[in-house]
């Protein structure tokens, strides 16, 4: 048995997947679109069953509790996240065909240079010096621009009010901070998932199912106290070895190393305790799901490709083939850049009290906005500057009141005021405080589900002399388990088809087909990866028994009918082995 090899071609794992119904691109009829994919009717069921064991992580294991939010955003929401104005590609265009390339990637193509968050005018520089063309006709290339990659939509008839398909889900969490935070009783840490498509206008669409305009993540925040980035499991995954990729080390040229995380957060390779830990579980859950460790390595951003709301960001990365390492989960500090955004932008206070175990003495200044002076000047106005005033901390407020001559400006829906120092009380008191308001922290791991999903499909595949096949592990497989009758006989079907309505009743997904060999069934059933087979032939109608059979070795045992649907779930679940089956005689027994 042999499974995907490195360099391998995936042709094989792409043809069979279109013919048996996992993906298909999308509008073929209409000739087909870049950068949409269609999951058939197997695809559906094995990317909802990775979606479940994601959950089973990060919504069982680690307590997180999901929400759901709108795909479609106002402008408002994600010009306070820098959406608008940072989510950018470099775009060139060809000045004689006028094709349009990603400029990044057109020059990584044609030189193996890695020029990612290089600025439009270096890109343009490099073109022009190294003097690439245009790969379709040769012609000369123009400067390179920025394009922003949302799809932009008009919201309500009127056309005013403009929108955005989310390009990605966290900031749906974000703007529901406060109702979370009480949700959560006012409690750091606690940590909230998203499941839902995010989508992108990407340039130039390629790579299949790697790049596209539609996608599904799978997306946790976790809000932190700011100077607390420690976690209460770290312990038991300290000595865990992953291989790592940092900045250091991909700037010097050197190879990945494989490193516990104890070492990498004490070397301050990885930023916090908090980052190793979400490192390794997205390890365990990427080798849950059949891809082989040393095809996974965690890759650092460069400080010219951090993102610019993180701080620290690492990339797990799936080696896959001809396409190389590529990235299908991003494990991102984002400090409280995303937070203080919507706060500054919305006026809301999305601040949380934390409680120091002592109460401290301290210094406090309060600032009293004067409504009797602001209330008269601004009108209709004054209500939105009073709860602007209310929501700047003092101190800052104090500053800028002494380094102005005695006034600040603030900005509110764009407009801008001038407020004075009679307007505002300032005092200052020593007094005990029981704890103090915090903008969060946010560790953010972001799961690619359509790129793990192909890894999956990639990692899983088994090529031997005999039969081409995937080798699921048996709680993702999309059909668990498949009934034949051995021969089209009457008797033998009626059996088999009541077995399959007890499997059923019990929620699970059951494969029949009673046409052709019993020999090529079974590679029907191999190849789209059922890990089980129940077989019902003349022996089932003498002593009430039937064989399953092992898909990844082929080995079959006899068990009594009346165990059959305890003995598949267990088998699923992988409470009991296959070959343990061997063992186990009295499930040859009929209660």
């Amino acid at each position: 048995m042999v499974k995907f090899k490195l360099g391998d071609n995936m042709d094989k794992v792409m043809e069979i997947a279109k013919r048996r119904g996992f993906l298909w691109p999308s509008f073929e009829i209409y000739e087909g679109l870049s950068g949409f994919y269609d999951y058939g009717p197997l695809g559906v069921l094995l990317k909802r069953k990775i979606i479940e064991k994601w959950r089973e992580y990060y919504t069982i294991k680690e307590g997180f509790y999901e929400v759901e939010t709108p795909n479609v955003m106002p402008k408002e929401v994600l010009k306070a996240s820098g959406h608008v104005d940072h989510f950018n590609d470099p775009m060139t265009k060809c000045k004689d065909c006028s094709e349009i390339y990603r400029a990044d990637h057109l020059i990584k193509d044609e030189t193996g240079e890695d020029v990612e968050g290089l600025s439009n005018e270096k890109l343009t520089e490099i073109i022009s010096k190294k003097k690439i063309r245009c790969p379709k006709c040769g012609g000369h290339l123009s400067h390179v621009w920025s394009y922003n990659l949302m799809f932009q939509t008009l919201i309500g008839p009127t056309g005013k009010k403009v929108g955005y398909l989310r390009p990605e889900t966290a900031q749906g969490i974000f703007v529901l901070f406060k109702r979370l935070m009480r949700f959560y009783r006012n409690k750091l840490p606690f940590g909230v998932v998203q499941i839902g498509k995010s989508f992108r206008n990407e340039i130039s669409p390629r790579q299949g199912v790697i790049r596209l305009r539609e996608f599904t993540q799978a997306e946790a925040e976790i809000f932190v106290e700011p100077d607390n980035k420690t976690h209460p499991k770290f312990h038991k995954v300290a000595d865990e070895k992953l291989k790592l990729f940092s900045a250091e080390k991909q700037l010097n040229g050197e190879k990945p190393e494989k490193i516990s995380l104890k070492e990498a957060v004490d070397e301050n390779i990885i930023s916090s305790e908090l980052l190793a830990y979400h490192l390794y579980l997205t390890k365990e859950f990427l080798t849950d799901l059949g891809i082989p460790e040393e095809m996974i390595r965690f890759r650092q951003h460069l400080p010219s490709e951090m993102a610019h709301y993180a701080a620290d960001c690492w990339d797990a990365e799936v080696y896959m083939g001809e396409f190389g390492w590529i990235e299908v989960v991003g494990i991102a500090d984002r400090t409280n850049y995303d937070l203080k955004s919507h706060m500054e932008s919305s006026g809301e206070d999305l601040r949380i009290f934390v409680e120091y175990e002592k109460p401290k003495l301290v210094k406090k200044v309060e600032i009293h906005p004067r409504m009797d002076k602001i209330g008269p000047r601004f009108k209709e106005k004054a209500k939105k500057i009073l709860k602007k005033l209310k929501n700047m901390e003092p101190e800052k407020i104090k500053k800028e009141l002494s380094k102005n001559e005695g006034k600040i400006k603030i900005k509110i829906d764009n407009e801008e005021f001038e407020i004075y120092e009679d307007e505002i009380e300032i005092k200052e008191k020593r007094k005990y405080i029981k704890g103090k308001k915090v903008l969060p922290h946010v560790i953010e791991p972001s799961f690619g589900i359509d790129r793990i999903f192909y890894a999956t499909m990639i990692h899983n595949f088994v090529e031997d002399d005999e039969r081409t096949y995937f080798d699921f592990p048996t709680d993702i497989a999309p059909i668990p388990v498949a009934v034949f009758p051995l021969l089209n006989k009457k008797e033998l079907i009626n059996l088999a088809i009541k077995i399959k309505k007890d499997l059923q009743k019990e929620g699970l997904i059951v494969n029949y087909d009673e046409s052709g060999t019993i020999g090529r069934r079974y590679a029907r059933a191999d190849e789209i990866g059922i890990p089980f087979a129940i077989t019902v032939d003349h022996q089932s109608i003498e002593d009430g028994t039937v064989t399953i059979r092992n898909r990844s070795d082929k080995k079959q045992v006899r068990i009594a009918i009346n165990k059959i649907p305890d003995t598949i779930k267990k088998l699923i679940k992988g409470d009991i082995k296959f070959h343990e089956l061997f063992y186990h005689e009295e499930l040859l027994v009929r209660d």
